[in-house]
């Protein structure tokens, strides 16, 4: 179910969610952004036409850590597009293959800041990273909350991502599926670790933790295609969600996601 208001300034859309890539667009009326660029140059702006937008309108690029998926077209389209990157220090200092970023912005975990009508708060996540961050956007009084890539829920992200409008959650794998799937017992212990991914259930017990009755959008995201499904990782979230105050949606690695308005 798609809950759409005609009159919103507010959206996201997610571009590509998974070990392939990640990028998130989200946009007020002067101020689009975009948080992790892990496509391509090509396949961002591909995905950004694809759903009416374009890379040139694009405010800043925000980096959540410096895995990969998460940083690989960030470089190329900074450069291409005169396009701001914001990042911390240490992420940055990680990052392999940006190249030089001409417009660098550092913030820290913690301390908020302005993109044009946007207004950033990053907080600290637990994975295997050296500096990584949650989000929340706001603007006009509602407020995105993003959460993707944390090997547990702890308490400071519970606080960040209470009272959100629209929450984008990692779903990552379903333990039965991860312990009896293809990845070797190492892989499989740094999943499941504290500084790994969350599994379906980790993210119904976030979502059950953070509901209120202005909940209206709940994205799953950073599914494992090994170990996990749409379907599994739908219908364990949507046990304590009523569909119709709360619209579930999920991203996948391949196409856009719909954009979503707030």
């Amino acid at each position: 179910m798609q809950k759409k208001q005609e009159n919103s300034s507010f959206c996201l859309c997610p571009l590509a969610s998974g070990s392939k890539g990640n990028a998130i667009f989200v946009s007020t009326p002067d101020t689009a952004v975009l948080v992790d660029a892990g496509l391509s140059g090509i396949e961002t702006q591909r995905r950004m036409t694809a759903v009416g937008r374009s890379a040139q309108d694009l405010k800043a690029i925000i980096i959540t850590h410096e895995h990969t998926d998460h940083i690989k077209g960030a470089g190329v389209l900074s450069r291409r597009f005169d396009i701001p990157v914001y990042v911390t220090k240490e992420t940055f200092n990680a990052c392999q293959g940006l190249g030089k970023i001409e417009r660098l912005n550092f913030f820290e975990c913690g301390a908020a800041f302005e993109i044009g009508s946007l207004a950033v708060t990053p907080f600290s996540i637990s994975h295997d990273a050296c500096d990584p961050a949650g989000l929340t956007l706001k603007h006009q009084g509602k407020k995105i909350g993003i959460a993707t890539d944390l090997g547990v829920v702890t308490n400071l992200v519970r606080t960040h991502l209470s009272c959100v409008n629209a929450l984008y959650i990692e779903a990552n794998h379903d333990p039965e599926m991860l312990m009896t799937g293809p990845y070797p017992w190492h892989l499989k212990q740094r999943i499941q670790s504290r500084t790994g991914h969350l599994s379906n259930q980790d993210a119904r017990n976030l979502v059950t933790d953070v509901f209120h009755k202005d909940l209206d959008h709940v994205i799953l995201a950073h599914l494992s295609e090994e170990n996990n499904s749409p379907e599994k990782a739908a219908t364990e979230i949507s046990k304590n969600l009523d569909p119709l105050s709360t619209a579930l949606h999920v991203a996948g690695p391949d196409q856009p996601g719909e954009m979503i308005w707030l």
